[in-house]
């Protein structure tokens, strides 16, 4: 009688223990937590990249031409509407406003003397008129001396922050020199770009469902303590980036918020009727998830789903599941396809709960 080889044999010891070793750790596992996805009105929270622009904020340039004789604010202050700022040396200009004002006195006076001629038929109707005209256009060399002397004054045109100095006390100034940058920050405007898809989206919702207040996180990952209220969208879209602006407001009592910073815009968007799964219940699969369904005979199936939008904790399924399904939350790791399991399931609603971050 022909025996089989000692190795065969082994191999086949082996291969029983193997297979008995394995189904015993298995089993040695215990119950799995299962759960359904979940039927419910979400909202997702999405961030765009934001520029942050005080509400007014423009240039301080001399409007006439000399040294610069005075500064009387410094840089970072707040001043109020009409504050001396600068002073450009005036020496010029109260020489021309004095030599307009001596040639309105001796205009005057010539008028005077003409309209006492006129009255005695001494000079015509037409000498009058001339030296009511010369009167006239040297009262307007006065005003306009007199205006081009508070030029050399500079006054904040509205409450606001002063910017950095361009120019120093002694400074030669040219009609036009920028001297410095003036902001009012009392409130802010907030920039951030939406894409075409997210705009149209933002367009269908009704009235009541459109979020127009959002949320400013600052670049050290803090909330702003003021939301703000989208006022504007701008009327063109940019075909370099495919983007569209927003612009929001917020109020900024305490001048936290300066021109120039940036932040993240946080915009609540409303999901209606979503259908929501914890996301410790997916995992990757190249470029795909995967969630493992448990069948009416708690077998394991491995099943793809397409993901709607994701949230703390939280995804929101497009396509791939049902609310019957059954869906493994915990124990991924332990199990694969087709193998059966002891079920413990639990209400969808308790687990989306209990999960670090809440749903909504």
């Amino acid at each position: 009688m022909n025996r089989p080889p000692t190795r065969f044999i082994l191999l086949a010891v082996f291969s029983v223990m193997g297979c008995h070793h394995e189904h015993q750790e298995y089993r040695e596992q215990g119950k799995f937590l299962v759960t359904s996805p979940l039927r419910k009105d979400a909202e997702l929270t999405r961030d765009y990249v934001a520029q942050i622009r005080a509400i007014q904020h423009i240039e301080l340039r001399a409007l006439e031409k000399g040294y610069l004789q005075g500064t009387f604010i410094d840089e970072g202050q707040q001043v109020e509407k009409g504050a001396r700022m600068f002073q450009i040396m005036p020496m010029i200009y109260q020489a021309e406003t004095q030599k307009a004002n001596a040639e309105a006195e001796l205009s005057a006076i010539e008028l005077k003397n003409t309209k006492l001629l006129a009255d005695k038929n001494v000079v015509s109707p037409n000498e009058l008129a001339l030296a009511r005209a010369k009167f006239s256009k040297a009262r307007a060399e006065v005003a306009l001396a007199a205006t081009h002397q508070s030029m050399t004054e500079i006054r904040a045109p509205f409450d606001g922050l002063v910017g950095r100095f361009q120019v120093r006390m002694g400074s030669l100034v040219d009609e036009g020199d920028l001297l410095t940058t003036l902001s009012d920050n009392s409130k802010v405007w907030v920039y951030f770009n939406v894409s075409e898809v997210e705009y149209l989206q933002y367009e269908s919702r009704s009235e009541t469902e459109k979020t127009t207040t959002v949320k400013l996180q600052m670049a050290d990952g803090q909330i702003f303590e003021q939301t703000g209220t989208v006022e504007t969208i701008e009327a063109d879209f940019n075909n370099a980036t495919g983007n569209l602006a927003f612009r929001a407001t917020f109020p900024n009592p305490k001048g936290l918020l300066r021109h120039g910073e940036t932040g993240k815009i946080l915009m609540e968007v409303p999901l209606r009727n979503a259908l929501l799964i914890p996301q410790k219940a997916t995992f990757d699969v190249l470029d795909k998830k995967f969630v493992f369904v448990i069948d009416e005979k708690n077998v394991v199936h491995s099943r793809p789903i397409t993901i709607a939008a994701e949230m703390p904790q939280v995804f929101a399924v497009a396509d791939g599941l049902e609310e019957h399904d059954k869906i493994l939350v915990e124990g991924l790791r332990k199990v694969r396809d087709g193998v059966k399991i002891e079920v413990d399931y639990k209400d969808p609603a308790d687990v989306l709960t209990h999960l670090e971050v809440p749903a909504e």
